[in-house]
């Protein structure tokens, strides 16, 4: 295995970078070109086609079989012009991929040969196999049946030579079985209960969207080296290895100059995202060494997730052109900085209005205010189901290491946001308001945009930040589906504005004015929701403490987080907004415990492997080294001359011993500790005793081998270490 290593660093020394060659000058003359998106369907379909499209886009409505015969015939043409020869149904399971079945673009002839044909029926509805897929007991293995129905709203587009049509997948009895149906559900409920709350401030309003851009983190790892890293190919992560003596302690990477294999490989994507429709605005070096990011312009919600969703797919294709491997775990390594996937979200009308960024006058900045607080309330009501929404065996490495929010919920929103919140919270009294109160809180909210935009600053120890325009949800890590957080944010958000909506009524309904009665209930929510608002450092122990005089909770094991999508509060608000139903809910938290056990699982039997099959090996290799040097110096040496010179030896002799007997016990006990686990039926039970009883040999024997890697030669060490993994380029 070490001339494995030593080769593989070879391998890497002599790489040159790929040269890319730019599919245009000018990104706007390629842009999208490999996606069916309006203009386009301008070109191929008819006016009424193109129409039922447009509105099903704009407005939701469904497009009918006539119609998607007229579609599918257009979109035909185009595929095949532009060289593809098949067709999938592309969704998104509950298995943190993506899922394609191609069928070619083929019947069968009347003179016995093929004809290309692609039906309305085919481009609507699909029955993939959906036995294999995890539905957390919706259905049976036997019950093999599932539906993939065509989204309207998010466009066709071709990858490698296949048409690929966005899709929802879901059982035969018409349960969600993906991310993208309950994402969808709940994009309407915002829709629906934020455009009735805007009425209140503009009667223009018809539609509310929700806008999303993610900010995708990773690694970039040489093939080579990954390829000698069997913990990283089973897993993502190192199950080992001591920490570089030098890793990200000077800040020397953040912003710097993008490495040469990198920044090609960075050029590659843009190139391919770009045909797909992807807008990638930013790229840059992060804070650990070989970690980079790749941050489009914000798209609407649905579109945005598809789009990262892709965009993730075709980093890993454009990293083998590169000989490069692309990790998305949130940690793969320990003791420098994991990544995340910050969700940046916002409402826009169809006005144009962005319901998070402050208005020209008092009138506005009171709907902005009203946004604010009411998404400042959802998540406090709704804190502990925001931490299920982005929890997970691998995110929970990130969580709170100094890098990443803690597993406290908390809201930031700015110093000057803040004092205008506390500001309200004064001004507003329970009687009615005098002429001059309401004018003089009025000339207050009008003064927003004169500081906001300034004097908003970015907290990065908070999970759920207000910057200027937007929240970011800062806690989804970078391997999640970003549906996940975002049907939980839209669900609760949606809920809480029409509980807003509902206490304005009533008091609109007892003779307060609109104003005045909006005033009243935003002062009753700032109070309700002051625990979540934090402006200081997430890290420390002081907020800790402060949390839980607040009332806050802190919930760091997965499965015990996991348990707030099965609680009372969660079930009738996914019902009420019509969602989830309760057995959609408890089928896909069943989902995530068997994830959770299985990751767990899998990190166990690769550790107690390699343990066993590579370090104790080697580590016995070198104390037998060791034993003879021992040995000779005896037979060379006077008694006293040997003491001296062999004590240090000797020691060493006994240290790797040490660790040698103690890795093995500890795979031993951890193996049983695993027997007894997996006997458990109850998944939730299961998780947990995998959490408790197994998860904690990880680091147990992590601890020994990393002491070993620290001691035995380094020639023989048989596995590429941190220094090589994240220098050597």
């Amino acid at each position: 295995m070490a001339h494995f290593r030593f080769k593989a660093l070879q391998k890497v020394i002599e790489r040159q970078p790929v040269n890319v060659v730019r599919e245009h000058n000018l990104t706007s003359d390629f842009f999208g070109m490999n996606v069916f998106d309006r203009p386009k369907m301008k070109k191929y379909l008819s006016k009424e086609a193109y129409k039922a499209v447009s509105d099903a886009i704009d407005h939701g409505r469904a497009v009918d079989r006539k119609m998607a015969d007229q579609v599918a015939q257009g979109m035909k043409a185009w595929a095949t012009e532009n060289g593809a020869t098949h067709y999938t149904h592309w969704f998104h399971p509950l298995t943190d991929g993506t899922a394609e079945k191609h069928d070619a673009f083929i019947v069968h002839g009347e003179d016995g040969g093929v004809v290309e044909a692609f039906s309305g029926k085919l481009l609507s509805q699909q029955e993939p196999d959906a036995s294999s897929f995890p539905s957390g007991g919706i259905r049976q293995t036997f019950e093999a049946r599932g539906y993939t129905a065509w989204d309207a709203s998010s466009p066709a587009f071709i990858v490698d030579g296949t048409l690929c049509i966005p899709t929802v997948f879901i059982s035969f009895t018409g349960e969600a079985l993906d991310y993208k149906t309950p994402l969808l559900k709940s994009l309407l409920a915002i829709d629906k209960t934020a455009t009735a709350v805007c009425q209140y401030f503009d009667k223009n309003v018809t539609r509310v969207n929700a806008n999303l851009g993610c900010e995708q983190e990773y690694f970039l790892i040489d093939e080579a080296l990954f390829a000698a890293r069997p913990d990283l190919v089973l897993t993502g992560r190192t199950l080992m290895g001591h920490a570089s003596s030098k890793d990200q302690q000077l800040d020397d990477h953040y912003f710097g100059s993008i490495p040469t294999r990198v920044y090609r490989y960075m050029e590659d994507l843009e190139n391919e995202a770009y045909k797909l429709g992807i807008p990638l605005k930013t790229r840059h070096n992060e804070v650990a060494p070989n970690q980079f990011e790749a941050a489009p312009i914000y798209e609407e919600a649905n579109l945005a997730n598809d789009h990262n969703q892709l965009l993730m797919d075709i980093m890993k294709k454009v990293a083998r052109r590169h000989s490069f491997k692309v990790l998305f775990h949130e940690k793969p390594f320990a003791g420098i900085n994991g990544s995340g996937k910050h969700n940046n979200w916002s409402l826009t009308t169809d006005t144009g209005v962005n319901l998070y960024s402050p208005g020209k006058n008092p009138k506005s900045n009171l709907q902005f205010l009203t946004f604010v607080v009411n998404a400042m309330k959802a998540v406090y009501d709704h804190q502990d189901l925001f931490r299920a929404s982005i929890v997970s065996d691998s995110n929970s490495h990130r969580l709170g290491a100094n890098e990443a929010p803690p597993s406290i919920l908390s809201v930031f929103l700015g110093t000057e946001v803040s004092k205008m919140l506390d500001l309200m919270e004064e001004a507003v009294v329970d009687r009615k308001m005098t002429p001059d109160e309401k004018t003089a809180l009025k000339l207050n909210i009008g003064r927003i945009p004169e500081i906001i935009l300034d004097n908003t600053d970015r907290n990065r120890t908070s999970p759920f930040a207000f910057t200027g325009n937007r929240f970011e949800f800062r806690a989804v890590g970078s391997s999640a589906n970003c549906a996940s957080s975002l049907i939980a944010l839209n669900t609760a958000v949606a809920a809480q504005l029409e509980k807003f909506k509902t206490e304005v009524d009533t008091l609109i309904e007892k003779g307060i004015k609109k104003d005045e009665a909006i005033f009243q209930v935003l002062k009753k929510l700032i109070i309700e929701s002051k625990p979540i608002r934090f402006g200081g450092d997430g890290y420390s122990d002081n907020w800790l403490a402060e949390a839980k005089k607040r009332g806050l909770t802190n919930i760091n094991s997965v499965p015990e987080a996991l348990a707030a999508y099965l609680s009372k509060q969660t079930k009738q608000l996914f019902a009420s907004q019509e969602v989830l139903s309760k057995k959609e809910l408890e089928g896909r938290t069943e989902v995530e415990y068997e994830k959770f056990t299985m990751k767990v699982q899998i990190e166990a039997r690769v550790l107690g492997d390699l343990a066993i099959n590579h370090i104790v090996p080697t580590a016995v290799q070198y104390q037998t080294t060791l034993l003879k040097n021992v040995k000779n110096l005896k037979d060379v040496f006077s008694p006293e001359e040997f003491e001296e010179l062999a004590h240090a030896r000797k020691e060493l002799i006994r240290e790797i011993g040490g660790h040698i007997s103690a890795i093995k016990a500890k795979v031993k006990e951890m193996v049983e500790a695993r027997k007894v686990a997996n006997v458990i039926e109850n998944s939730v039970d299961k998780a947990k005793a995998y959490d408790n009883t197994v998860r904690p040999y990880l680091n147990d024997i992590r601890y020994h081998i990393d002491k070993l890697e620290l001691t035995v030669d380094n020639e023989l060490w048989p596995l590429p270490k941190y220094r090589e993994l994240l220098f050597v380029r």
